[in-house]
């Protein structure tokens, strides 16, 4: 059995950032002990966009500047950078990506894993916006795949948010732990 981690958006524009919520804040080193304490394959996502955000339809719908490649707001938060440094774990790439959820990630996990016996565990920001985005792609690329999400290393927009991504995703066969 493999077991793969993927951290989700730790970066510093959702934790004390320009979207940055006392919740975010809060999962920070439990995060962190769990990617220092892991075993297995990591991966992750960055939340990537450039100057021009306010003009996609994301930055319309969310006029909230947030994540600009190479600002100190898009770098991953400095507990989680010491944690991937001090991990055991094979850590693998972090998928750059323009949207809620990453297409590259769950091609390179199917192209990877499929066929295999792995377990695939989420973590990060935002439950309610990528976190459940990335379980979606991935579930549907690995339909056979145990896939699930540990609540106690995840924030949502907001606490009700959190709580309703977490039944949805329930819903759809992936486990809340």
């Amino acid at each position: 059995m493999r077991n793969i981690l993927i951290v989700v958006d730790m970066q510093n524009d959702f934790i004390d950032g320009s979207l940055g919520t006392k919740e975010a804040q809060g999962i920070v080193t439990s995060v962190a002990e769990k990617i220092r304490n892991f075993e297995g394959d990591i991966y992750g996502t960055l939340d990537t966009h450039e100057e021009d955000y306010l003009s996609t339809q994301e930055g319309k719908n969310l006029p909230v500047k947030h994540c600009i490649c190479g600002e100190d707001g898009w770098a991953l938060n400095s507990e989680v950078m010491q944690a991937i440094a001090e991990t055991k774990a094979e850590v693998h790439n972090f998928c750059r990506k323009n949207t809620f959820g990453s297409m590259e990630l769950a091609q390179m996990l199917k192209e990877a894993y499929e066929g295999q016996e792995v377990e695939i565990e989420l973590i990060g920001l935002c439950t309610d916006i990528c976190v459940i985005s990335n379980a979606m792609l991935i579930k549907a690329a690995l339909p056979e795949v145990k896939v699930s999400v540990d609540a106690s290393c995840c924030a949502g927009v907001t606490p009700e948010s959190h709580r309703n991504a977490l039944e949805a995703m329930k819903m759809c066969q992936i486990e809340i732990v």
